[in-house]
């Protein structure tokens, strides 16, 4: 539908988005332990650490040799594993544009709560609409979800550079694009039934990330932000041209 490049969005209450940069640091080390012993050992992942709904509601039991964590550990651990690059790729790139502002609002350590939850929630829709399913769930797009609902609702004002189809550069209100991303994850929900993409677990990860947001967020931040962020790289001190320029200038002109 889309591809997110850049939001013109600084941080005000924090530094750097540490936790982020953590998590994305964490999912890319997840997948290459996991890619590099081969296909076998990669799906042997997806069995043991993935979401099964049948085995979490104890209508299928995995092979003791495939049973790695406790069950309730499963909502969690499955966000953390990816099936390719395009597929990590793609949920890290929009955790890299949108979750800093997300962590910037709620504080290092209720984001991260807030991005665990959405997991466990993109987690319990899946089993919900699908409990009998023996395919195990995987993927971090369950908390991105989250993520993305959150942004719009404290952000919806803020130019985000998206390319549209895959192509087209636009530059665009994060409200258009981020309110059609979500409309559109409820449609697919509705009609697309054979995909392997689980639209369930899109969807338990917006209605969780749209609630958590406004419960976790820090008490001076405020919901649908109007002001427009300008990026503080071009930010500029309007200088009084009633006082006179100090130092010495080149007569032509600045000197390179």
């Amino acid at each position: 539908m889309f591809i997110p490049l850049h939001d013109a969005n600084s941080l005000r209450h924090i530094k750097r988005q540490y936790v982020t940069l953590a998590l994305i640091a964490l999912n890319v080390v997840a997948y290459l332990a996991t890619s590099v012993g081969g296909e076998d050992f990669a799906f042997a992942a997806a069995l043991g650490l993935g979401y099964i709904p049948s085995v979490s509601h104890d209508l299928a039991v995995l092979p003791p040799e495939l049973d790695w964590v406790p069950e309730p550990l499963t909502y969690i651990t499955y966000s953390f594993l990816h099936g390719d690059l395009m597929h990590l790729g793609g949920n890290m790139l929009f955790l890299w544009v949108f979750g800093d502002n997300v962590e910037d609002a709620l504080g290092h350590v209720r984001y991260l709560v807030f991005y665990l939850a959405c997991a466990v929630a993109g987690a319990y829709m899946h089993g919900f609409i699908a409990p009998e399913s023996n395919a195990p769930l995987i993927g971090a797009s369950g908390a991105i979800a989250g993520i993305v609902a959150a942004y719009l609702i404290l952000h919806p004002r803020v130019k985000v550079w998206v390319l549209a189809f895959a192509r087209i550069p636009l530059r665009v209100p994060a409200f258009i694009v981020l309110a059609l991303w979500i409309g559109f994850q409820f449609l697919m929900l509705l009609v697309d039934t054979e995909n392997q993409i689980s639209w369930a677990a899109h969807a338990g990860g917006i209605l969780a990330g749209a609630l958590l947001v406004v419960v976790l967020r820090r008490r001076e931040v405020p919901l649908f932000d109007r002001r427009m962020e300008t990026p503080r790289s071009v930010e500029l001190e309007t200088p009084d041209m009633k006082k006179p320029l100090e130092g010495d200038h080149p007569r032509w002109g600045r000197q390179q």
